[in-house]
């Protein structure tokens, strides 16, 4: 439910733009991620087919260039994940966009609840059929390689899989940080009829991040760890895409008075709320004295949680 409608356009002080500059989006790029590319493209020969994972929030921004190199040589399936928290009121405006960008099948996924999991092996069979197997055709099985920026799924991609044609639980590891697969595993069977396995692979970014505001939406949905970019500098991107897309569950969801474009105003009364301080030492006219006070970090934390869980409504970044 989208609160306060007599804001639809912007009040006097709101921003109409984010401040982007003065971050050195260089940083953000882990080194382990380019040996995963090294491991992930020397294993290209093994594989049928690429299953290409990605938030279905950044539909078009952040995807790796570097790994759409390799998508020419192998058919392509870009699986669009999180759909169940993505605003997808112009999904066919993302269609025709990615369609521009040489993508010609997606799917939208929600791995939580298996939406739309079961039309992956499908598609994955015809589109590998439809093409030559590179040295494989004596193959019985098939074997995809499942590839995308970090956090963005792929191992519940692979567990829901597990989950819906083998009736078995994870064989892969999950975690709510980036980085959770650091490398190029063993190949995980999937289905038995046809018989098809996957390799999950780490997530590995871009290491020239076309813009800080594409670094930004990837920090946002997680791709990037947040002590890279900045838990506030998250909280406060987080605040200006919310506001600007006139979504206010964030002040029903934190029990404020009205929306705020000021993220220390809203950081402070998320902590006020949320009962959490921090002992800070004050230096006056009579000796240091201790007291409380709003933990502006906790609650930047708290906010971008949130959004991530869905909790603040369905947004789209792009």
């Amino acid at each position: 439910m989208r609160l306060w409608p007599f804001l639809r356009a912007p009040a006097v002080g709101w921003r109409e733009r984010f401040e982007c500059g003065g971050w050195e989006v260089a940083r953000w790029f882990p080194g382990h991620m380019a040996k995963g590319l090294k491991d992930m493209k020397s294993r290209l020969h093994q594989v049928d087919c690429l299953l290409e994972v990605h938030d279905a929030r950044i539909p078009l921004s952040g995807r790796n260039p570097q790994l759409q190199e390799a998508l020419g040589i192998r058919p392509h399936l870009l699986v669009l994940n999180k759909m169940d928290v993505a605003d997808l009121t112009h999904k066919s405006r993302i269609l025709e966009c990615l369609e521009q960008q040489g993508v010609q099948h997606v799917l939208f996924t929600d791995c939580l609840k298996d939406e739309n999991v079961k039309k992956i092996v499908p598609l994955v069979t015809g589109l590998v059929e439809k093409s030559q197997r590179y040295q494989r055709a004596e193959n019985v099985e098939t074997s995809i390689m499942v590839i995308g920026v970090p956090n963005v799924g792929k191992s519940s991609v692979i567990n829901s899989l597990r989950r819906l044609h083998l009736k078995k639980g994870k064989a892969s590891s999950v975690g709510a940080e980036p980085g959770v697969t650091r490398a190029v595993l063993t190949r995980i069977q999937v289905c038995d009829r046809p018989l098809m396995f996957l390799l999950d692979t780490p997530g590995v970014l871009s290491p020239r991040i076309e813009s800080v505001e594409i670094g930004l939406k990837l920090a946002l949905c997680g791709a990037i760890r947040d002590h890279l970019v900045g838990e506030e500098v998250i909280a406060d991107y987080l605040l200006y895409t919310l506001n600007h897309q006139q979504q206010f569950s964030y002040v029903e969801h934190y029990k404020m008075t009205s929306p705020c474009d000021d993220v220390e105003t809203v950081l402070k009364t998320i902590a006020v709320h949320l009962g959490k301080t921090r002992r800070v030492k004050v230096l006056t006219g009579t000796g240091d004295v201790v007291v409380r006070a709003p933990n502006y970090s906790a609650a930047a934390v708290h906010f971008i949680h949130s959004f991530r869980k869905g909790l603040l409504g369905k947004v789209m970044l792009d």
